[in-house]
């Protein structure tokens, strides 16, 4: 497979695909720095600020195709009140190795009962995948090129038994031991 990049203010990028548990789509949002972005029919993922500083009426009408970047240094009670405005939450991974976004889409599902759209941005590798699949992420912006190489060949990989309950698993069947779940298939 050779890598597909794209020209970005100069630099090579690597592409990114989105992939969804469903397989790989057309990635109808756009990533945008200002509301301007939502003068156009698109559907628009905004940084937080900027999706803060938007009138709670335009958040209204625009909640279909309204959706928003966390950073991981930026906390989730800022938008908790504002869940129903939003269709999307995007958790930023700037790093492998910074997992706080891990937290932060577990208790979108766990918490506050979000039930739209939780996609993960960034630095998603294969080792992390199933793993962000358990919390409740079901939408990733991929560039590794060993994650697309797998997820091409429908392998996502992970561990058939895990140690804790997670967002998108339940509880443990009945007459067997709560601490060891098998991974639904």
């Amino acid at each position: 497979m050779s890598e597909q990049v794209a020209v970005s203010e100069g630099k090579l990028t690597p592409e990114i695909r989105l992939w969804t548990p469903q397989g790989f789509r057309d990635d109808e949002w756009i990533h945008a720095e200002s509301a301007e972005a939502l003068a156009g029919n698109s559907r628009v993922i905004l940084p937080l600020q900027a999706f803060l500083d938007l009138d709670p009426q335009e958040r209204a009408l625009n909640r279909e195709r309204l959706g928003v970047i966390l950073q991981p240094g930026e906390q989730l009670d800022a938008i908790a009140g504002l869940l129903d405005a939003l269709s999307l939450v995007a958790l930023a991974f700037p790093a492998y190795s910074d997992g706080r976004s891990y937290s932060k889409a577990e208790l979108l599902r766990s918490r506050h009962g979000f039930s739209g759209r939780v996609r993960a941005v960034g630095d998603v590798l294969v080792d992390q995948l199933s793993h962000m699949l358990r919390v409740g992420f079901d939408e990733f912006e991929i560039s590794n090129r060993v994650l697309l190489g797998r997820l091409e060949k429908g392998e996502i990989g992970g561990l058939s038994v895990h140690s804790q309950p997670a967002a998108t698993s339940g509880a443990a069947a009945a007459g067997t031991y709560s601490w060891r779940r098998r991974a639904v298939q």
